[in-house]
Order: structure tokens, then sequence, then C-alpha cells
């Protein structure tokens, strides 16, 4: 598993929201200086998550609404990426022609157990250790 640029944003953009003030879209894209249409997009991912409010029209904007001691790296990587795993082969779902002729992958073996090694570290992380509040 490896963020991309949309859980990075999205830790921009959570990161700023801990103010507890209302804050809009252009005003975080600017500040965290992320491209505003990706700001609107991971804004109303948060928000389906129930991480942060959205309020629209005059005197609207965000605002964080979850406890970031409750949610983890992981469910943040899952919410903004989708999936959490290092390479295709690890979803579960996934048609391997190679195991399929040959059986037993000791590759594959080998990275699920890394993948749950990083799996249980990422989820022993909040967002609130991530983002490094300290109270």
């Amino acid at each position: 598993m490896f963020m991309n640029r949309k859980t990075d944003y999205a830790l921009r953009i959570i990161r700023a929201l801990t103010d507890q003030k209302r804050h809009t879209a252009s005003d975080l894209a600017g500040n965290e200086q992320i491209p505003l249409a990706f700001t609107y997009k991971i804004l109303k991912r948060l928000s389906r998550a129930g991480i942060i409010s959205l309020e629209r029209g005059p005197g609207g904007g965000c605002r964080l609404q979850a406890d970031l001691k409750q949610i983890s790296l992981y469910d943040l990587i899952l919410i903004m990426e989708g999936e959490a795993d290092m390479t295709a082969c690890m979803n579960g779902h996934y048609d391997c022609s190679w195991r399929k002729s040959h059986g037993i992958c000791k590759i594959h073996l080998n990275l699920m157990a890394v993948q749950k090694e990083i799996n249980q570290k990422l989820q022993s992380k909040s967002l609130w250790d991530i983002i490094g509040k300290t109270t």
C-alpha cells in the first residue's frame, strides 16, 4: 500500500481543519497548495465518510466533524484510495494465471505477510498522531 496524492492532500486538508474554524474550498486549496478541482473531490469523499461537514452557499464551507483519534491512517487510505493493497495480487478478486498453472506462489505469500505488517502499523496510527497533535 502506498499513499497517492489524494491521501496526501486529504491529510493537509484535515490538518488545516483542526483549528475548528469553517474554511472554504478555495481557501484550503490556496493555503495547502492543492489544485482546486482536487480539493472539491477530496472534500466530497471526506464528507461522505463523516470526517468533515460541508455547507453550500454564502457563508458555507467545511469543518472538521470527526474525532481524529478514532480514525486511523489505514481508514483514511481506504476512504481516499478505495483499496489498501500493495499490489493487485493482494486483492482477493485477483485472477492470477501464474498461481493457476504453478500452484503456491512464494512471492504472493511473502508479500501478504508484509502487507499484514503494513496494515497493522497503519491501523495503529490515528490521524491525530499523524498530523502531529499532542493534546
